[in-house]
């Protein structure tokens, strides 16, 4: 299976919606993603994607299929070296080895288009799922912090991943 990242395009809005009303990936995403998510709410955040450029945000692709979504989120002022990392995947996708490929691609991206140190990802402590994506796709565990989150009203762990450009350099030195 090819995986690609684009940009996304307002003609993805069906398929969005389609894909992301889904439970199950609300319960490990920031309470920023809607949940339900309606048509207004894949509009605003296809609108939001086109805004920047580079795109921090971008379709990830099966075969040429949207499938989720995936962003670098550049932070600022003294943490302006780092950026975030977040994701979702389309339920049917799950456990095809497609996010690791697109979170590859992602950090790539990431420190090609942007004056970066380190990408890190802060998965829920329950989402092993994610946990086992982010070590697959190279980045190291970094510490846990016990309950410092909340969702759905619970307390959560949260996990810190991470790769710094000299990973990067290394791996893409000894992968040529």
């Amino acid at each position: 299976m090819k995986i690609t990242l684009r940009n996304w395009a307002l003609s993805d809005l069906d398929s969005l919606v389609g894909l992301a009303n889904n439970p199950g990936i609300a319960t490990n995403m920031t309470d920023g993603f809607p949940s339900p998510f309606t048509k207004e709410a894949g509009q605003q955040f296809i609108e939001r994607t086109q805004k920047e450029q580079p795109s921090n945000i971008q379709a990830i692709c099966a075969d040429g299929q949207v499938v989720g979504s995936i962003g670098i989120y550049k932070l600022d002022d003294i943490f302006r070296l780092n950026a975030e990392l977040g994701y979702w995947l389309a339920e049917p996708y799950w456990g095809k080895g497609i996010m690791a490929e697109a979170v590859k691609l992602v950090i790539e991206y990431g420190f090609k288009n942007w004056q970066l140190e380190r990408i890190f990802a802060r998965p829920l402590g329950k989402n092993i799922a994610s946990q086992k994506v982010l070590v697959k796709a190279g980045l190291k565990f970094e510490y846990r912090i016990e309950k410092n989150l909340i969702k759905n009203g619970i307390l959560e762990d949260e996990l810190i991943y991470s790769m710094r450009i000299e990973e990067f350099n290394r791996i893409n030195r000894s992968e040529k």
